[in-house]
């Protein structure tokens, strides 16, 4: 075989093993109660010896475990490498979240966009109360729905391709909807422009009820402009 065509191929064959990995790494930390081997090789389409192989690895790379039940599940590693995605943007915005949350009663997120998804980096719940929403970090939503998706897309910088809502949302500097994401939820949303290498991203504000929401709306500028004030330092 030319060795220019061997080469081809063994890039080819690395990048399919890796893809393999990073599926079946997403398909163990996405289930509910783990899974066995048999149930990786069904469910990526790969022979068990393989899957065994790849699940194997990632036990090694201590990003999955190894059940006494013969179940893998996420590992200790998920969690320092989940943390290192925008760390400085975390860091910095999670203790202005915890305040800003107290404060309003509400929980508040941080948000950034990969790609057409938007993805929440930290969720902060109010520590006072009987009753607020929660959601998780790391989940995500098109970011084409909801006010952090609107938001997300009024802190980039201005293109023809934006709408008159995006349009709108920039220059009132905040954005409101209800029920775009969750069912009788309403959402509020303030960009973040992004400078430098920092992405841009946006702080949302969800609750049950629209007076609640409106009345959030400068104290999240507040906050707004303040994280950038600390993100800036």
């Amino acid at each position: 075989m030319d060795k220019s065509v061997a080469r081809t191929v063994s890039r080819t064959a690395g990048s399919q093993t890796l893809a393999r990995g990073l599926t079946i790494l997403r398909q163990v930390a996405d289930s509910s109660d783990g899974l066995s081997a048999t149930e990786v090789a069904q469910r990526s389409d790969v022979h068990r010896t393989v899957a065994y192989r790849i699940l194997n690895t990632l036990c090694h790379a201590e990003l999955l475990h190894r059940g006494e039940d013969n179940r893998y599940r996420g590992a200790a590693g998920l969690l320092s490498l989940a943390a290192a995605g925008h760390q400085h943007l975390r860091n910095v915005a999670t203790p202005r979240l915890r305040t800003t949350a107290d404060e309003l009663g509400v929980t508040v997120a941080l948000l950034v966009r990969e790609e057409n998804k938007a993805i929440s980096l930290a969720v902060v719940s109010p520590r006072a109360g009987t009753y607020h929403v929660a959601f998780t970090e790391g989940s995500q939503h098109p970011v084409s729905r909801g006010a952090a998706g609107l938001a997300l897309l009024a802190a980039e910088l201005p293109s023809s391709e934006d709408s008159d809502q995006v349009k709108q949302v920039r220059e009132q500097g905040y954005a409101q909807t209800f029920g775009e994401v969750e069912a009788n939820m309403h959402g509020l949303a303030i960009p973040l422009p992004g400078a430098g290498a920092r992405p841009a991203a946006c702080l949302n504000a969800i609750t049950l009820h629209e007076q609640s929401a409106l009345d959030c709306i400068e104290p999240l500028k507040l906050a707004a402009a303040r994280l950038l004030d600390d993100l800036d330092a």
